[in-house]
């Protein structure tokens, strides 16, 4: 996924810095490529074709491949079983991995991921920066995932998407995370098309982001918005490609939406966001940097701390839509415009 590639580059950083001379590659999705590009501490990218799941014999030409490399250290981040063959084919005389019941048997190290947050970080930057450093230098070694897009790419977005909307300079680009990877991780149209609407009160200009197979359900929820809100919505300012969508990011002021992979790469581009998380998804885990200024989330159990009392993990995935239902508009909006207030929107 993307937010775990992004947010994975930086074992890479602290390599690089811990070991200046080191060569690092980093083994990725192929499509998650745009997250990577111009990263100065990932001197190879290496793509995880497609094919690979679907055919042996390339799985198996790419793994001797991996093997031809005579890679020393492995850091598996991923944690399945493709990356668990990566790890074992590679020959490596250090391999890294979590720490499982079969530990043993994959790696010479591994480490414990943390159910409780030590800095503002975040978990998700937290225990990946436990392949790197011991536990008690972990707080003076936190590093922020970067994304590195060039002056070309930003001016070329600007000229591309922003120049012919002809926007007062006063007005502020918004852009919208209007849907999550998944019905579980995205607010019902009729709740989100009410925080739209608070957001167009302002001086503001709207942009949406959805992947391509979602543009029925965001025309759903635009369609939900205020006669005054469409007004301030540009519905068809739409990326491209993921690489544009971060170029045109970069010329934005903020990301508000449901939690993902926008979220984080707005957060890795250093805009401000405010993410509404799933009822289902673990806060502490992608909260990342959080001081409810620049970046806030609220989630469910703030408001509804009861109902996480008497569910356990799989209860609340199960439900996840229900539940979404208990996150009314209010507390919504209770939590976003003194946000929007602060930013001066």
């Amino acid at each position: 996924m993307i937010g775990d590639v992004l947010t994975s580059t930086i074992i890479c950083e602290a390599l690089k810095k811990k070991y200046p001379e080191s060569t690092i590659h980093y083994l990725i999705n192929s499509n998650t490529k745009a997250m990577v590009m111009h990263n100065p501490y990932i001197d190879k990218i290496v793509d995880f074709e497609p094919k690979y799941r679907n055919n042996k014999i390339s799985l198996f030409k790419f793994l001797q491949s991996i093997r031809n490399e005579n890679y020393d250290y492995v850091y598996d981040v991923y944690n399945k079983l493709e990356s668990y063959l990566i790890t074992l084919f590679s020959g490596a005389q250090k391999k890294f991995g979590q720490q499982k019941w079969y530990s043993k048997l994959l790696f010479t190290d591994f480490i414990k991921n943390r159910d409780i947050s030590i800095t503002n970080a975040g978990l998700a930057v937290e225990n990946r920066l436990r392949f790197i450093y011991p536990e008690n230098e972990l707080s003076n070694h936190i590093i922020a995932p970067k994304l590195y897009i060039t002056e070309e790419e930003t001016e070329a977005a600007k000229r591309k998407y922003i120049s012919p909307l002809q926007l007062s300079p006063s007005q502020k680009i918004v852009m919208i995370g209007i849907l999550g990877s998944e019905k579980r991780k995205s607010l019902p149209a009729n709740t989100m098309a009410k925080v739209i609407d608070v957001i167009a009160k302002r001086n503001v200009a709207v942009f949406f982001n959805y992947a391509p197979n979602q543009k029925e359900e965001a025309e759903e929820i635009y369609q939900l918005t205020l006669p005054q809100t469409k007004e301030k919505v540009y519905f068809d300012v739409f990326a491209s490609s993921l690489r544009e969508f971060l170029a045109l990011m970069t010329n934005c002021d903020v990301l508000i939406g449901n939690e993902g992979g926008a979220v984080n790469m707005a957060k890795a581009l250093n805009k401000p966001t405010f993410s509404i998380f799933s009822p289902w998804i673990k806060q502490e885990g992608w909260n990342l940097f959080e001081d409810g200024l620049k970046h806030k989330s609220i989630h469910l159990k703030q408001f509804r701390p009861e109902i996480y009392a008497k569910n356990d993990a799989k209860q609340l995935k199960e439900n996840a839509l229900e539940l979404y239902k208990e996150f009314d508009f209010s507390h919504i909006a209770k939590e976003l415009e003194p946000y929007m207030d602060n930013l001066s929107l």
